[in-house]
């Protein structure tokens, strides 16, 4: 599928103006966000990722620099004709009392509706294929107040949806929701970007399902700019060793994420099954012991001590009784 850029950002700054001072968050961004690609920003916690989606939603102004949507400037918009272009997700809960989801997501056609914002039976139409696109037509019945967190971010993405727009931002569309349910809305996000070839740009604070997930990450860091690239090619290069570098944190290249690096005391050599190989190196690595293993066809884990000449030791099926056996050697 071909990449089309839909977002051009040139030299931008970002910040809030208050009566005599300017607050700068962000400057030099220079980039393009493209369709038919799920893009997320990551960063610190202060670094201005909500401050960047505002300014590229149109709810700030950019305090210096360029933003082009669809080839034209996005101040040359008017309120409602951006609404047929940007759809926004916000991380805030909404407070709606004894409205159906149905009704919910219908308010994703109001730039299109006319001044009483009657829905035509086009309008319905449209309301219910991204209902179905979703995957929560069973849903269309409940009051808003009866869903969970998980569902009702569903809904406010199927909002999206029935608005119509190429390009739609999320923030923190994951926020609090249980694991399985971050994993269900980026793969309906990723879905969706390239079945109906949309821009869908988001900011998250779920790092590991952004390296998995992602076609392109932004990197946002205080005083250093924004970092752009694929996950891949962002590890290859080493960006991601140093950007979320702290005491205890590693990235792992083999695997493409991030792990606790704990302070290693002693070293073995794993030989056996890699499956089981694997799960005794996370098991020992949480003792403070560093572990390789070199591939074998054997179920059973033997632990070899470095340096060497130190006895071999056989894990057994039980890894945690096996573990306590083997630090007691140590």
């Amino acid at each position: 599928m071909k990449r089309e850029e839909t977002i051009r950002i040139q030299h931008l700054s970002i910040g809030y103006r208050a009566k005599h001072s300017v607050k700068t968050v962000a400057e030099g961004i220079s980039d393009s966000i493209c369709s038919g690609e799920l893009t997320c920003l990551l960063g610190e916690n202060g670094a201005g990722k909500s401050t960047l989606l505002r300014t590229l939603s149109g709810f700030l102004p950019p305090l210096a620099g360029q933003i082009s949507i669809l080839g034209r400037p996005l101040e040359a918009y008017r309120e409602k004709e951006l609404a047929t272009v940007i759809g926004v997700v916000l991380t805030e809960k909404n407070n709606l009392q004894n409205m159906t989801v149905e009704e919910l997501v219908g308010m994703g056609r109001s730039p299109y509706t006319g001044f009483w914002g009657r829905l035509s039976a086009e309008d319905k139409a449209k309301v219910q294929a991204a209902l179905g696109l979703v995957g929560i037509v069973s849903l269309q019945d409940r009051l808003v107040q009866t869903l969970s967190d998980g569902e009702r971010q569903k809904v406010m993405i199927a909002k999206a949806l029935a608005q119509e727009t190429p390009i739609i931002f999320l923030d923190e569309p994951t926020a609090f929701l249980d694991y399985p349910s971050k994993v269900e809305i980026l793969h309906l996000l990723h879905r969706l970007s390239r079945e109906m070839h949309k821009t869908i740009f988001l900011s998250t604070h779920d790092l590991e399902l952004a390296l998995q997930i992602a076609d392109q990450l932004w990197l946002m860091a205080r005083g250093r700019g924004v970092t752009v690239g694929t996950p891949e090619d962002l590890a290859l290069d080493g960006t991601l060793d140093t950007f979320f570098q702290r005491k205890g944190v590693a990235f792992e290249k083999q695997t493409g994420l991030y792990r606790i690096e704990p302070s290693y005391q002693s070293e073995v050599r794993l030989e056996g099954d890699p499956v089981a190989c694997e799960m005794v190196r996370k098991a020992l690595r949480r003792n403070g012991i560093r572990a390789d293993y070199d591939l074998a066809s054997p179920t059973v884990v033997h632990a070899v001590f470095t340096p060497e000449g130190k006895p071999e030791f056989t894990i057994g099926s039980h890894i945690a009784h096996s573990i306590a056996e083997l630090l007691e050697t140590l």
